[in-house]
């Protein structure tokens, strides 16, 4: 790999971080916390100073990153979110956060994940803006942000466009790469917008409309009130966020064509959709009915909160309507199958993704085909489209390292913990970038904060692989990935 484009890339990616950071001060000025303004300034002054250093030892000088390689962008890629991770955790230090809980903060918020180290939210309003703030920056991947604003990176951009895409196709709908990452955020914006308007409307404060619709949309689930959206105990609030919840999780590539061409059938014409709807309501229709016959709640509730819980699980926001672990067995079995679900590709959601299951569930079903006709030639299709054999063998691949990656987890976070609930429930939602797990220590009225050290960095790594969508991760596990020349 060739120094000076990494220098450059890393650069305009430091030089966006320094100024992404200044925002929460408007809060801090709104509010009069002024104690608060003087870690945002310190941690852009930092992401600055890097970005010189980076522009100074950059040689030959570049112009742009037309000829930029694939194991450049996935370098790039890999370290900008983990720079991002531990630049964006630095506020928090000046709020008595120690700093390995400043980082899994961090990197729970720009992973989308939610986790939260402390169920108590007596921070300053600049802080609190600050967590859901990060959530809406990873949320549609920080990468997508910078070659939307940055056209410097021109065919750099389609290769790293796809690289932070998830999903098992490459899927594009405007010809320019740029153009596509601006329409995504157009469509990513004008839907927070929305929400933020329609909670004010139905009773919530200015400020937690904001903070909940950033971290709705980025299907993050961090939220300025410590029991989630179960504190506001409105039913209507609820619906509103369930609902900005369910499009969280829904190809914002769908979602643009359905909006510019006024057809919500161009929703239903994907069979990833499809499948997307009908998993969401078929493990809402069994939790609703463990939770009307087994937990005692009444027709209505068992309705909503099925829905609502089922819907944030699959969509990897982590969001509750109310604290799942009070369920009885039964009921929080059936729920945890929406924690290996995922939502849509070229969505905000984490896990392993429905088009990733309908291709698995697809080759599975070829396989069987062919022990009775073995001579038989089938292909798998996905909205009639013939999908080639390398992506195939890929999605079978990612499946095996996730929950290879899975695994390890529970066997060494059980062992740290001695509990294995916590090694269970907090691998699996830290991979899918889910938030709260299960249990009373990091449910979803608990935090991550009394976890061994070691369990907090393991779930540091995994929401980080999770976001990677792996196939980064394993990149920079190869010895010939670590070779670098001047230019």
């Amino acid at each position: 790999m060739r120094k000076n484009y990494l220098l450059y890339a890393f650069n305009m990616n430091l030089r966006c971080i320094s100024v992404a950071v200044l925002i929460p001060i408007a809060v801090a000025l709104y509010y009069k916390q002024y104690s608060s303004i003087m870690p945002f300034v310190i941690t852009s002054v930092i992401a600055l100073v890097l970005s010189i250093i980076c522009k100074i030892f950059e040689y030959p000088k570049l112009e742009n990153l037309n000829d930029i390689k694939k194991s450049e962008c996935l370098f790039i890629l890999s370290m900008t979110w983990i720079i991002t991770g531990i630049l964006f955790g630095v506020p928090y230090l000046f709020f008595g956060i120690p700093p390995i809980d400043a980082l899994f903060e961090s990197v729970s918020g720009i992973t989308t994940t939610g986790a939260s180290i402390n169920a108590n939210m007596e921070y300053p309003m600049a802080v609190l803006f600050w967590r859901s703030f990060t959530q809406w920056l990873g949320g549609m991947g920080i990468i997508v942000l910078f070659i939307a604003v940055l056209p410097q990176f021109v065919v750099a951009g389609r290769q790293m466009f796809f690289a932070e895409s998830p999903g098992p196709t490459e899927e594009k709908f405007t010809p320019r790469v740029r153009s596509t990452a601006s329409a995504l955020w157009k469509v990513y914006a004008v839907l927070t917008f929305v929400e933020i308007i329609l909670l004010k409307l139905a009773g919530m404060p200015m400020f937690d409309s904001v903070c909940n619709s950033l971290s709705t949309l980025s299907a993050g689930g961090f939220c300025p009130n410590g029991e989630s959206i179960m504190g506001y105990n409105s039913l209507v609030i609820t619906c509103i966020v369930m609902l900005f919840i369910f499009l969280s999780g829904t190809n914002f590539n769908l979602q643009y064509k359905a909006i510019t061409k006024c057809d919500i059938t161009a929703l239903f014409k994907s069979e990833e959709f499809r499948a997307y709807l009908s998993i969401f309501l078929g493990i809402s229709a069994l939790v609703g009915i463990s939770l009307f016959l087994n937990d005692h709640y009444c027709l209505k509730d068992s309705i909503i909160h099925s829905m609502y819980q089922v819907i944030s699980i699959m969509s990897s926001t982590g969001s509750v309507s109310v604290d799942y672990c009070d369920w009885c067995f039964t009921t929080k079995v059936l729920l945890f199958i929406a924690f290996f679900t995922g939502g849509c590709a070229s969505s905000a959601s984490g896990g392993i993704k429905i088009s990733r299951w309908v291709l698995i569930a697809k080759i599975m079903g070829n396989e069987v085909r062919k022990i009775i006709h073995p001579s038989a030639v089938l292909n798998v299709k996905m909205d009639n489209n013939i999908i080639a054999k390398d992506i195939l063998q890929q999605t079978v691949i990612f499946a095996a390292f996730y929950f290879t990656l899975f695994a390890i987890s529970v066997i060494v976070i059980s062992i740290l913990e001695q509990n294995v609930v916590i090694g269970i429930t907090g691998s699996v939602t830290s991979i899918g970038n889910i938030g709260p797990a299960f249990g009373n220590v990091i449910g979803p009225m608990g935090g991550f904060e009394t976890l061994h050290p070691l369990s907090k960095l393991i779930l540091i790594i995994d929401m980080l692989v999770g976001r990677l969508e792996l196939i980064p991760f394993l990149v920079l596990l190869e010895r010939d990935f670590w070779s670098f020349s001047k230019g």
